[in-house]
């Protein structure tokens, strides 16, 4: 089968997005795997299945690159309302597509008739330790909360953003560009404490307004830029008294910057949707 795809990005993380209009794909999980390597296939951070949908101007579903299909991906959405906005699929501004999280409205910043950057409303973020899942013996948010992963004992905010993300925030002389994140990410996600896995941000406070992360995503390993982590460390400061509601809150991140705006009703994300190029594989199955 002669599968064709577009390779595209959001600040470095890479998805491989599919026509699902035109092409059925029946083991999403294993193409993931296939695909996403970097030396053997086309590479990215998994395969995105861009579709049709009753009940907005398209449907989306991700997988990693392990196989595991996430409910949700920041980057990716604002890739897909390109997609779907480029391609002609829909004109639509907004563009109102479907997730396994529900129904996001992304709206579009357009040149020269192609989308450049877009505005993603994410939704309202969830500290309920069930909706994350997070282990909690009081069943209380775990909001700078200390909770013991690994062999230590580590100050956290838990939260959901459709996928659950735990929150890490490291001291100002920390020396994150060269922090072993290969070692502790790992550890983060595959404790125990979190039953399906975690994102885990790791996050460093620069000024009210800025922030710089790192962030190791379950299914993934390290990315250069995750949009649902990003929202989640901007919620985490703001909870944690570091940054400020209603305010534009600018991420830097391995492969660009996002801005946050988290309000008392939801969390607005922006960024750009990169194009990177297009191409054909052929596939068994």
């Amino acid at each position: 089968m002669k599968l064709d795809f577009i390779k595209m990005h959001g600040c470095g993380n890479d998805y491989i997005y599919i026509d699902c209009f035109r092409h059925k794909i029946h083991n999403p999980g294993e193409l993931a795997i296939k695909l996403s390597q970097r030396h053997f296939y086309i590479g990215g951070d998994g395969i995105i299945l861009v579709g049709p949908s009753e009940k907005a101007d398209a449907s989306m579903r991700m997988f990693n690159a392990d196989g595991s299909e996430g409910k949700m991906c920041g980057n990716g959405i604002r890739c897909v309302a390109k997609f779907v906005y480029d391609n002609n699929i829909s004109k639509n501004n907004p563009l109102c597509i479907e997730t396994p999280a529900g129904i996001k409205k992304i709206k579009l910043e357009i040149q020269n008739d192609k989308v450049v950057r877009a505005t993603v409303d994410m939704g309202t973020p969830s500290f309920t330790p069930d909706s994350i899942p997070v282990k909690s013996a009081s069943n209380k948010p775990i909001i700078g909360e200390t909770i013991f992963v690994g062999t230590h004992y580590h100050k956290v905010t838990c939260v959901s953003m459709g996928n659950p993300h735990c929150v890490l925030f490291v001291p100002q002389d920390f020396d994150l560009k060269n922090f072993d994140i290969q070692s502790a990410g790992p550890r983060f996600e595959r404790d125990s404490i979190f039953p399906e896995r975690v994102n885990t941000e790791f996050v460093k406070f620069i000024d009210k307004t800025h922030l710089e992360m790192r962030v190791w995503e379950r299914g993934s390993g390290e990315t250069w830029a995750c949009g649902t982590g990003t929202c989640a460390a901007v919620v985490a400061a703001c909870e944690n008294g570091l940054c400020d509601k209603n305010t534009d809150v600018k991420v830097k991140l391995l492969g660009g910057e996002l801005t946050i705006r988290y309000t008392d009703e939801t969390v607005y994300m922006t960024g750009e949707a990169v194009e990177a190029f297009r191409g054909v594989i052929d596939i068994d199955y």
